[in-house]
Formats: structure tokens, C-alpha cells, sequence
């Protein structure tokens, strides 16, 4: 009977989940972004995601925190935002955020990087009739 050891693990899993939403929360409110976003990203969450983005842009100098952070990001970490925000492009209330983050992903990436993106085409097709 695996029945047991598959609740344990489901168990594990949940309290798992429990404990990276707590660090989460955490991370928010010492203002570790960098971290934050990564966890965030990590929990596969676009609207976390998206709430620690607006969090750096209400700071002082958000904009360039929000450089600072993005450009920091691993590569795979970077597609999973870019995937994220074509959906936030398409709400009037999270426009300016994705906006910020395309910003940055155009400044600090070569063309030729961008384009070795997983998803980059289906990316720009829908973003720009929002953009």
C-alpha cells in the first residue's frame, strides 16, 4: 500500500510550498527584490512576479533598481518574465510595469541574445499591438 507515502509526500510538497511562500513574504518586506523576483519566478507566480516589480518601481529610483535587478536575472529567469509580462502588457492597469521590463530586457540585451529566447516571436506578436 503506497497510499501513505504518497500523502507524505503530498504533505512534504505542501509544507514545502508553505515555506517558500513565508520566505517570499520575507524577502518583500526586507526589500531583497533580486531574491524576491527569483523565488517569485521559481513558484512559476506572474502576478507575484508582477507585484515585486511595481514594489521596486515605488521606490526611490525605481526604474533603476528595476535595471539593476532584471539584468541581474539568469537567462531562463529572464524568458519566464518576458512570457509573463506579454500578459500584463495587455491590462491598462499593468502596462507601465511590463513596459519598465521590456525597457530594460531592449537596453541590456543584444538583439542576437534576444532572439535565442525561448517564445521571443509569439513574445513581440502579441506585444505590439499593445505597445
Amino acid at each position: 500500500d503506497v497510499t501513505e507515502i504518497e500523502e507524505k509526500e503530498a504533505q512534504a510538497k505542501q509544507e514545502e510550498q508553505i515555506m517558500k511562500e513565508q520566505e517570499l513574504s520575507n524577502l518583500l518586506h526586507e526589500k531583497r527584490y533580486l531574491k524576491a523576483l527569483g523565488l517569485a519566478i521559481s513558484l512559476d507566480r506572474p502576478h507575484t512576479v508582477l507585484m515585486v516589480v511595481k514594489a521596486i518601481l515605488k521606490e526611490t529610483d525605481g526604474r533603476k533598481h528595476l535595471e539593476e535587478n532584471i539584468v541581474r536575472l539568469r537567462k531562463d529567469q529572464k524568458e519566464a518574465v518576458l512570457a509573463f509580462l506579454v500578459t500584463w502588457n495587455t491590462n491598462s492597469r499593468n502596462c507601465h510595469e511590463a513596459q519598465a521590463v521590456i525597457e530594460t530586457l531592449l537596453k541590456h540585451e543584444a538583439p542576437d541574445s534576444l532572439l535565442q529566447y525561448s517564445g521571443i516571436k509569439s513574445a513581440v506578436e502579441s506585444l505590439l499591438p499593445y505597445t
